[in-house]
């Protein structure tokens, strides 16, 4: 019987040295004899010794504790590796295969010229032509230039001039929505109470405030008229409209650039440094006639 025990304890120490675990089991072979102690055993060392109860309780709870984590750790990690296996093995051939397809290019940039940095853009819906009609838009990285044609009475089904879009420079007294850009009506009865004189007098003014100014269409009550631009200088050309309404003792006006440029970051228009308000202005003052409303001061901006 003394053999059996002393081989059961050889064995049960070399599994305690070799286990990374306690083992629960070990203390009770250990402390035979001892029943009147409450006893553990130690992985280092296959002695027995006594120790309280509560103790033995709690590092009991502890292991059990910790084998459980280290179990739940092992399951998580072999959840995470097969999710990342069913994952490379659904995407793999999917990537190989476009990997193994031909290179082609697009039809819209094999057909681009040789100049890639400037592309044209005739639309009147990019963001820097908003509120305009008949534009026609160049870009590079480095700025927008957008040109429109398509704002000019003639295009009005109702006979009236156009207002003036934020993305414009120039001021108009159709520019209502938009005060920035908006100028009051003029009275020519500082001078006149006949229209016809009014209107002589207003195209002579026209002709005399640039010589440049050219009178490209001219009625009993309309002149449109176009003269280089201002500013900034050498973009194009500013078109200038006048309405003559006498049962009102009035004359209606607009003034803009055809061209815009837009230079990045910025979301408006370089400034035309109220190059198209000033002219007005001037007309207005040899004219020696006065505005219905609070005089436009112009814009702040570049």
């Amino acid at each position: 019987m003394k053999h059996i025990i002393a081989t059961l304890l050889a064995a049960v120490c070399f599994l305690a040295t070799a286990s990374s675990f306690p083992l629960p089991l070990l203390p009770a072979l250990t402390s035979i004899g001892r029943s009147s102690d409450d006893c553990r055993h130690k992985q280092s060392a296959s002695i027995a010794r006594c120790v309280p109860l509560s103790v033995q309780k709690d590092d009991n709870i502890n292991m059990v504790q910790q084998h459980q984590q280290q179990q739940q750790t092992t399951t998580t990690t072999r959840s995470r590796r097969q999710v990342i296996r069913t994952i490379i093995s659904t995407i793999l051939p999917t990537a190989t295969a476009i990997a193994a397809q031909p290179t082609t290019t697009l039809p819209a940039l094999a057909a681009a010229p040789n100049t890639p940095n400037a592309v044209e853009i005739p639309t009147d819906r990019a963001a820097t032509s908003a509120g305009r009609r008949g534009c026609h838009t160049d870009t590079n990285p480095g700025r927008t230039m957008v040109e429109c044609r398509g704002e000019l009475r003639q295009y009005n089904s109702d006979g009236r001039l156009s207002g003036v879009s934020a993305t414009a420079n120039g001021v108009s007294t159709s520019a209502v929505r938009n005060p920035s850009r908006f100028s009051p009506p003029w009275t020519y009865l500082t001078e006149t109470s006949d229209s016809k004189v009014a209107w002589r007098s207003l195209v002579n003014a026209v002709s005399a405030v640039d010589g440049r100014m050219e009178i490209v269409e001219l009625t009993d009550e309309y002149l449109h008229a176009t003269v280089p631009t201002e500013s900034p200088p050498g973009l194009g050309y500013d078109d200038i409209e006048f309405i003559l309404r006498p049962e009102d003792n009035l004359v209606l006006y607009r003034s803009v650039s055809r061209q815009s440029v837009f230079v990045y970051p910025l979301t408006q228009p370089v400034s035309d440094k109220n190059s198209n308000l000033n002219r007005l202005q001037k007309i207005r003052t040899n004219l020696g006639w006065d505005e219905m409303g609070m005089r436009q001061t112009g814009s702040e901006r570049l």
